[in-house]
């Protein structure tokens, strides 16, 4: 199976600029989130929909970047 409809959105989340990445197999949209600058993957997601698999990422990421210490 292919990867069909990829898509890719940066955006800042809790102050670190992430990258959502969303795609379709078969029935399946997938979506991830991954840091920007190292493309260290900081949450992914499976949902019947795009919106339901960017929104549970989003959620995710957010949750999990929130927790991250930035040293200066």
């Amino acid at each position: 199976m292919k990867a069909e409809r990829y898509t890719v959105k940066t955006m800042e989340l809790s102050g670190w600029p992430v990258r959502i990445t969303t795609y379709r197999i078969g029935s399946v949209w997938h979506a991830k989130a991954d840091n920007v600058s190292p493309g260290a993957n900081v949450a992914s997601a499976r949902a019947g929909t795009r919106d339901a698999a960017e929104a549970e990422v989003l959620e995710k990421a957010r949750a999990r970047l929130a927790a991250t210490r930035r040293v200066l």
